[in-house]
């Protein structure tokens, strides 16, 4: 199918702090809680005229022909998770949406549109919307009346200042922090890069720098000399606004993380999030010295500077 640009709103809906969710529950319960919120989120869009492009770890990536569905399907995916608790435990998530052109080939999507909804989605806090400028102008009447002005923003593609709105989905409007938009407020960095270092080498992930894997193969990003890794070991990977450690390996990565949890992946992915080190085929406790760092840079990643 030949690639074309149509205009979509591009919807990411995230679950918030799914790493304390993981860490709480433990591997086999978390994802059942995940794929119980995914599986709501999934109904939902469906519901409202949308199709879900891909889900990427504990995110889903839909579109919709109309900005009014995808508002709507938005706050209906937050009044769904605050009444109802999926896999027993209660879930928040964030939610970023933008209207705009859209690069779609096969099943997939493309351009500053899908980014610029994925760094909103990044920035939102647990139970809120962000939406833009763009979508605002595209609502009905009606739907115009349930967003708010929040921010300004430089998104990606533009070089201008634009309008960052909420959508209230909610009844209780009191509880609202009032906005001061006579200030001047740039929307907060995003999630940023990973920087990987390795000795004197270190490496940087981000737009321009998706993915890197390492091993004791000499064609690796990054090589180290653990006669227990594999030749590619493991690979880390941007998917949207996170960053996933994917092991390939016969003996497994040992992550450490900032609480001194130690965490052994083995043909399977983790999610990275704030800081730690990775050891390759056995423990820091049996040993190991080729020691990789690992630590988020909050730069911007789809911000215009």
């Amino acid at each position: 199918m030949a690639r074309q640009t149509q205009n979509l709103a591009v919807l990411f809906a995230d679950i918030s702090d799914s790493t304390k969710l993981y860490s709480t529950l433990g591997d086999n319960a978390a994802r059942a809680v995940v794929n119980a919120c995914l599986s709501l989120i999934t109904g939902v869009v469906e519901r409202f005229k949308g199709r879900v492009v891909k889900t990427i770890g504990d995110e889903v990536m839909c579109v919709f022909r109309r900005a009014d569905d995808a508002v709507v399907a938005a706050s209906e995916m937050q009044l769904l998770l605050a009444g109802k608790r999926p896999g027993q435990y209660h879930v928040q998530i964030h939610v970023g949406l933008h209207y705009g052109p859209v690069l779609v080939e096969e099943n997939d999507i493309f351009g500053d549109t899908v980014n610029a909804a994925a760094y909103l989605t990044a920035v939102a806090a647990a139970d809120q919307i962000l939406t833009t400028e763009a979508t605002e102008r595209n609502l009905s009447p009606a739907l115009r009346a349930s967003v708010r002005p929040v921010f300004k923003a430089v998104l990606k593609g533009s070089t201008d200042e634009s309008t960052v709105y909420q959508v209230v989905w909610h009844n209780d409007v009191a509880e609202l922090t009032d906005v001061n938009m006579r200030s001047h407020r740039i929307i907060p960095g995003d999630q940023g890069s990973l920087i990987v270092a390795h000795y004197n080498l270190s490496l940087r992930l981000d737009q321009l720098r998706p993915n890197i894997t390492i091993g004791r193969g000499e064609d690796c990003d990054l090589v180290v000399h653990e006669k227990l890794a594999s030749r590619k070991h493991v690979s880390i990977r941007l998917m949207r606004t996170h960053f996933y450690l994917v092991d390939h390996s016969l003996n497994g990565t040992f992550v450490t993380l900032d609480s001194g949890e130690e965490v052994h992946v083995l043909r399977k992915e983790l999610l990275l999030d704030g800081s730690g080190k990775l050891t390759l085929g056995r423990s820091v406790i049996d040993g190991a010295l080729d020691i990789i760092a690992f630590t988020r840079d909050r730069r911007s990643m789809y911000r215009v500077e």
